[in-house]
């Protein structure tokens, strides 16, 4: 199934053909509207030429950062996330051969893919839950107890990324997201 979440059939194909753009669409998935997040892979490999781990892993810090903050940044953090996203490469390097794909592909369970993507840089449980529900909605990845382990997102609805197949799915994500945010305002208003 091709990954359709950015709007941009380019940015997408990339997502869609290389697993660590995905991963990185995923961490760059906070403090900023979600199809911009997942189009950063795309325009690190515009301008660096790979997504290749080990090379990202390995290249000038300063230099790297340069180019995830040239317009348009890869986000509205752009330093602080190039600097994460080296240390994503580097992990997946040092713990996976250099290959994002294992991460999921050779976890056993959902406990353990869960365990794997809260080690990573930027994935929280939050994160790594949606994460989670959008390898089995999108890549059809199932570890036995993926279910628990993807916690609500898995169910049927537009609660998140997971959830995007099109413009129309992904403005029912940002409605939800709007809800909740609205809700949670009301509570905190409340206490």
């Amino acid at each position: 199934m091709a990954i359709q979440i950015t709007g941009d059939p380019a940015a997408d194909r990339v997502l869609s053909d290389d697993p660590f753009a995905l991963l990185v669409g995923m961490m760059l998935d906070q403090q900023y509207p979600m199809e911009h997040a997942f189009r950063g892979p795309a325009k690190v490999l515009d301008r660096f030429g790979t997504l290749d781990p080990r090379r990202i892993a390995e290249a000038d810090p300063e230099e790297f950062a340069a180019l995830c903050a040239t317009p348009p940044a890869i986000h509205r953090f752009p330093g602080s996330m190039a600097a994460r996203l080296q240390a994503l490469a580097a992990l997946v390097v040092d713990d996976y051969d250099g290959d994002a794909a294992a991460l999921w592909q050779e976890a056993d369970s959902g406990r353990e893919l869960m365990r794997r993507l809260t080690a990573l840089p930027g994935f929280g449980k939050q994160k790594a839950q949606i994460f989670v529900a959008l390898l089995a909605k999108q890549l059809d990845v199932r570890p036995e107890g993926w279910e628990q382990a993807a916690g609500g997102y898995a169910e049927p609805g537009f609660r998140s990324v997971a959830d995007v197949v099109d413009e129309a799915s992904l403005q029912k994500v940002r409605d939800h997201k709007k809800q909740m945010k609205a809700a949670a305002r009301s509570a905190a208003a409340q206490a």
